[in-house]
C-alpha cells in the first residue's frame, strides 16, 4: 500500500473521494509516491477500471515506470486485469516495455496463465521471443516451466521459437521434462524442438525426462 493519499484512493477503489481531490488539485493525478508509482499504476493494480478510464481521460502518461521500471500495463497483465489491459493497449501502451529485469508484460501474462492477456499483448505486437535480463528466459521458457499447456501453445501459434537457450544452456523442452510437463514437452518436440540440444550441464532435454516420458519423444522426434 502507498503511503500517498491519492494512490491509496487509487489502489482501493475510491472513485468519488480521487475524482473530488484531483478536481481540487489536477497535479494530483499523475502524484508519484515513494515507489515512483502514479495512481494509474495503483488502480491498474487494485483492478478498478473506473479509475484507470478516468485517469486517462485526463491525459494522464500511460507508460510511466515506477523504481522498479514497472509501467501499469506491466501490472495489470501480471495481476490479470483483462479490462484494463484492453483499456491500456487501446490508448497506446507499449506492450514490450521492459523492467529493470527485463520482464515484458508478456512474460509475466505467460508465466501467471493469464491466457486472454496473453493473446491480445500478441495480437497487438508483443515479441513473442523476448529474453530477459535476469535469467535469458523468454515467455515460452516460462509457461513450459509453469505447466501452462494453452499458453505454450498460443505462443507456438505465433511462431515462437522452441530451441532458444537461457543463461544456463536450456530450453523450453529441458524446462517441461525437468519439471515432468509430459503434455507440453509433446506438444514442444512435435512443434520442432529439439531434443539433444545440451545445456551448461551438458544435459539434452531428453536426459532430463523420466524414462517413459524420454521413449515417447523420443519416438515422437524419430516419427
Amino acid at each position: 500500500m502507498s503511503r500517498v493519499e491519492i494512490c491509496s484512493l487509487a489502489y482501493e477503489g475510491k472513485f468519488n473521494e480521487l475524482t473530488e481531490k484531483i478536481e481540487l488539485k489536477p497535479n494530483l493525478a499523475t502524484k508519484l509516491d515513494e515507489n515512483e508509482r502514479m495512481p494509474l499504476h495503483w488502480a491498474a493494480s487494485g483492478g478498478h477500471s473506473d479509475i484507470v478510464k478516468h485517469l486517462l481521460d485526463l491525459g494522464v502518461p500511460t507508460d510511466n515506470k515506477d523504481d522498479a521500471q514497472w509501467t501499469p500495463l506491466m501490472i495489470a497483465a501480471s495481476a490479470g486485469r483483462d479490462t484494463i489491459v484492453y483499456m491500456l493497449i487501446s490508448i497506446g501502451a507499449d506492450v514490450n516495455s521492459k523492467n529493470e529485469g527485463g520482464q515484458t508484460p508478456l512474460h509475466y501474462a505467460a508465466s501467471r496463465n493469464r491466457y486472454e492477456i496473453a493473446e491480445l499483448l500478441l495480437q497487438s505486437g508483443a515479441y513473442v521471443d523476448v529474453q530477459d535480463k535476469t535469467s535469458a528466459a523468454t515467455p515460452l521458457h516460462r509457461a513450459a516451466s509453469q505447466g501452462h499447456s494453452k499458453i505454450v501453445k498460443l505462443l507456438l501459434n505465433h511462431n515462437a521459437s522452441c530451441n532458444i537457450q537461457d543463461a544456463e544452456g536450456n530450453t523450453a523442452l529441458h524446462m517441461a521434462c525437468e519439471e515432468d510437463r509430459a503434455e507440453i514437452a509433446v506438444t514442444l518436440v512435435e512443434n520442432g524442438a529439439s531434443l539433444y540440444i545440451e545445456n551448461k550441464m551438458n544435459m539434452p532435454p531428453v536426459e532430463l525426462a523420466n524414462k517413459r516420458l524420454a521413449r515417447q519423444l523420443i519416438r515422437l522426434s524419430d516419427s
